[in-house]
Formats: C-alpha cells, structure tokens, sequence
C-alpha cells in the first residue's frame, strides 16, 4: 500500500490532528510519465485537519533532465516544489481543493500534477546565458563569434530606402 493513501477519517475525527508523510516514489506510480523527470519523486508532506478540510503543506523533490533554452546544453537538476493545497470532502464547483474519496486522501494526482507543471518549466543553465548566435548557430558563451548579426525585415525595405535617401 502506498504511502501516498492517507486514511482521512482519522485525521478529520479530531480538528488539529497532524500527520507526516514520506515517500519516495516512482514517476510511474503516480502516473506522471514525461521524459524530462529523471528518476524517483520524493515526497515531504505535512497533513493537518481543520473543521472541515485537510491542509497539506511541504515540498516535493523532482529529478529534471533537460536542455538550456537559450544554448541548448544538457542539464539536470532536482526541482523543489513548495505544496499548499487542501483536500475536502465535498469541493465545491469553484473550489479548488482536491477531492476525499470513500475517507482516503489520495495524493497522487496532486504530487503528479505538481511534478508535471514543475518539469514543463523552462531552464537556463546560467542566468546570463547568452545562447546561441542567430547567425551561425555558435554557443556564443565558449566562442563569442564576429557574425553580422543585424536582421533585415524585408517588409520593410522601402522605409529604409526612405530613410536613405533622407
């Protein structure tokens, strides 16, 4: 049984009542295929009832391999991503907690789609990075290149000549 199957009744017999959770589980576990998740999620989760709803709070570690979106270079990292949800019996239509079904806190599709969108960002490997050369197509960080990199619309060809003869 997975760690991520929490019972809620017990949590929510007595407002305050707190549980953790810890986990390290598979992306195939909680369905969360996508090659950019290189491994096991791992999960640190708080749980705590209220009058009416559980509140779960903590974070999740995604393994992440992709690429620099500016020079393309190979990167991976964990990806830390800060939970606050909240689970209740009866959501309403414009509520956005998640669901407690038959008295069990599934977490999974909450975990899934917190790795999912967390995967789907976009990364640079520095801040700064330049990326590549428009011209060319050189890394222009390890070989800063002398390209003319001056784009020409040609839509627009007839103001310029304006401007020139002007």
């Amino acid at each position: 049984m997975s760690a991520l199957l929490v019972n809620a009744t017990e949590l929510l017999r007595e407002p305050g009542t707190r549980k953790h959770v810890a986990d390290v589980v598979a992306a195939a576990e909680i369905d969360a295929q996508n090659p950019a998740i290189a491994g096991d999620v791992a999960v640190d989760l708080d749980l705590e009832s209220t009058l009416d709803d559980i509140g779960v709070t903590g974070t999740i570690d995604v393994p992440w391999l992709g690429h620099c979106r500016r020079c393309l270079k190979p990167l991976t990292e964990t990806i830390t991503v800060d939970i606050d949800e909240r689970y209740a019996d009866e959501p309403g239509p414009d509520d956005d907690a998640f669901p407690i079904h038959r008295g069990q806190l599934d977490l999974r599709p909450m975990v899934r789609e917190e790795a999912l969108l967390a995967v789907d960002e976009l990364r640079l490997c520095r801040p700064d990075c330049p990326g590549l050369c428009p011209v060319c197509g050189r890394d222009v960080s390890v070989e800063p290149g002398d390209c003319d990199a001056t784009l020409v619309d040609e839509r627009w060809s007839v103001l310029d000549q304006l401007r020139d003869d002007g």
